[in-house]
């Protein structure tokens, strides 16, 4: 209901402690999404500086490159983001921001003889996933390895570990205990409550859609101006060569002296056992205790005598002498194990209690032989075979790598079957064939496929761990571009019409909008149009119906409930489809002075957004006292650099 407020926080300081340092190189890790795009060894380089902290300088090209690794994170999830949108969202702002924020409370905090020691920042490289082994524990051969592979220097990582660690250290408790009065909420709240009425019309760009076609030079000049807009994410051809377990089935067969020395060594598991079904009551003392075992005894239930003692009966299911010791006691085991099907056991104390129990089942397994067990032996052994096998042959693989041979040597040395894919997105899928599905081998190809530059040797990617791997390699890359205008010309020509349209259907909308902002009726301004428009539509509601959970209302709506009483304004429609009049025809005030819960629901809100206020002015506090520089001139080379360097021509 009140997510809206959130608008309010834009808090430099809770973006720098939320990305901070940390988030461009050990979240990327964490994340597993560290590529090989340039890495960020290029931090601290040259290009000039972009704002000065202390002795501390932040370079252009580190804004650059921890920009564009943003840049590239997003695209994961959007294949379809473009640089230009990217940058129109304040990109380079946010991240040159939050950059001069670490730095400046790093510089402040060593003015304050403040610092993070060394088994801190261990802790959080070891809390990094992707530097965890299969078990789950920090391996210091995976974590070197990856350093060196991404061109990462440890002493940048752990600097940037150490920034993110002080700045939760020295910012976090400036926005604690934040508590508004109700002079400061109650308005706030009792907006929420509030009422409005209006009419919304739409003036629609089909309207007003030139009929002729255009000339071929306005075709050509809107297509250059909106070649983003056709643009087609990178593209990339993936080769690859697949290898299963079952190329080893056939020499992974068992000799029966395996078989025999397997049964041997596991003869514990295949001898004879016994376990227990147990009713259990556990009592606080010895004499309510023998009553239980005398009532059992003489023929009422378990549950019944202890639903008379206000108790309830525990039930215990195949239990070895291992769990009843560990359970109660070794004299518990003991009892429980000579006893017959029905028998009372106990009482008998143990650190929980007086237990009484009452055998319910003996269930019996008996030994079973080797002829009885020996195809789940041959089954485990050749698992386990074929399991040390695929190492073994992966493992010359990445030795075959490492020392320097091509894919196609590899596949042709190892008489694997390469297969190549059709051009395809990071997505999987195909442009030019719409109905086309990447197969199960392939799918798990597509990140690190779409994670490899160019240069980089093929590699070796579990398609179902220890089953189904394939060596991966690049063939082509395809540059995100837009199609030549004669493969798209129809499509072309609509949007043209379309945006024609829009920009007409704009002028009359506005056109309309003075009519009716002197005076005249929304219906009779839209019949004065010269041409059929839609009737306005009716609209009321209350503002928290409006913002309820995550819920997010049309633009037209959030306008009408943002607008001056009696007021009218216009709003384009998305995609080039017209534009909205919103007319605001009433104002129903409301007073949540006698809904407490909603005042403080409103209350937690606003206080999450004021302390992030106290960070923020924390922050600025130091940066003039540290007398930040800052050349803003930077974030317009940034831009520049890096709408290049994605292929956007000025």
């Amino acid at each position: 209901m009140l997510s809206f407020f959130r608008k309010f926080l834009g808090s430099r300081i809770g973006a720098f402690i939320a990305l901070a340092f940390l988030a461009i190189i050990a979240f990327a890790f964490a994340a597993g999404d560290i590529t090989n795009t340039g890495g960020l060894g290029s931090i601290g380089g040259g290009g000039g500086t972009a704002a000065k902290v202390g002795g501390e300088k932040l370079s252009v090209a580190d804004l650059q490159a921890r920009t564009q690794r943003i840049f590239e994170q997003e695209r994961r999830s959007n294949p379809g983001l473009q640089i230009n949108e990217f940058l129109a969202k304040g990109a380079v702002e946010q991240v040159y921001d939050q950059l001069i924020a670490g730095l400046t409370v790093s510089a402040y905090a060593d003015k304050q003889g403040m610092s993070v020691s060394k088994r801190m920042i261990d802790g959080q490289i070891a809390a990094i996933p992707a530097f965890q082994d299969a078990s789950g524990k920090f391996s210091e051969d995976l974590f070197r390895q990856l350093l060196a592979r991404e061109g990462v220097n440890e002493q940048t990582l752990r600097d940037d570990i150490s920034r993110d660690l002080i700045g939760k250290q020295l910012i976090g408790p400036a926005n604690l205990g934040v508590r508004l009065g109700d002079s400061l909420v109650l308005p706030y709240a009792s907006l929420l409550l509030e009422a409005r009425a209006g009419r919304i019309a739409a003036i629609p760009a089909a309207a007003f859609a030139p009929k002729t076609p255009p000339s071929q030079a306005q075709l050509q000049d809107f297509y250059s101006k909106n070649a983003e807009r056709y643009t087609i994410p990178e593209q990339r051809r993936l080769r690859y060569a697949v290898i299963d377990a079952t190329r080893f089935a056939g020499a992974a067969n068992p000799t029966d002296a395996e078989i025999a020395a397997f049964y041997n060594q596991n003869k514990p598991k295949y001898a004879r056992s016994e376990t227990r079904d147990l009713e259990r009551l556990v009592l606080p003392t010895e004499a309510a205790a023998k009553t239980i075992a005398a009532d059992v005894e003489a023929g009422k239930s378990m549950t019944a005598a202890a639903q008379a003692a206000g108790l309830a009966v525990a039930t215990l299911s195949r239990q070895t002498r291992e769990t009843l010791t560990r359970e109660g006691n070794a004299a518990v085991a003991q009892d429980v194990l000579v006893g017959k099907q029905g028998d009372v056991v106990g009482p008998i104390r143990t650190a929980l209690g007086w237990q009484v129990l009452r055998v319910t089942a003996i269930n019996v397994v008996p030994e079973r032989s080797l002829a009885q067990v020996r195809s789940e032996i041959v089954t485990a052994l050749k698992s386990q075979k074929v399991a040390q096998l695929i190492s073994d042959f992966t493992g010359k693989i990445e030795d075959q790598v490492a020392e320097g041979a091509t894919f196609d040597e590899i596949a042709k040395d190892n008489g694997l079957s390469v297969e190549t894919s059709p051009p395809v997105i990071s997505t999987g899928q195909n442009v030019q064939d719409p109905t086309f599905k990447p197969t199960a081998d392939l799918q798990p190809l597509l990140k690190a496929g779409f994670d490899m530059t160019a240069d980089d040797d093929a590699q070796l990617v579990p398609v179902v761990p220890n089953q189904r791997y394939a060596l991966l390699d690049v063939s082509e890359i395809i540059p995100a571009a837009p199609p030549p205008l004669a493969k798209i010309r129809s499509l072309v020509v609509s949007n043209l019409a379309q945006s024609q349209g829009a920009a007409k259907a704009k002028a009359v909308a506005e056109q309309i909008r003075a009519k009716v902002a002197k005076g005249m009726s929304l219906e009779d301004a839209l019949k004065s149009a010269g041409v059929p428009l839609p009737a306005p539509q009716r609209v009321a509601g209350r503002r928290a119906d409006l913002m309820r959970g995550q819920q997010r209302p049309p633009a037209e709506i959030a306008l009408l409930f943002s607008m001056a009483p009696k007021s009218v304004k216009t709003l384009s429609i998305p995609n080039d489809q017209g534009t909205f009049i919103v007319q605001l025809d009433q104002i129903q005030r409301a007073d949540a002075a006698k809904q407490p819960a909603l005042v403080e629901n409103v209350r937690t809100q606003l206080s999450q957004v004021t302390g992030g206020e106290y960070a923020d002015q924390f922050e600025r506090s130091m940066e003039k006292e540290l007398g930040v520089k800052r050349d803003t001139a930077a974030i317009a080379k940034v831009k520049q650099a890096l709408r290049a360097a994605n292929g956007v021509t000025p």
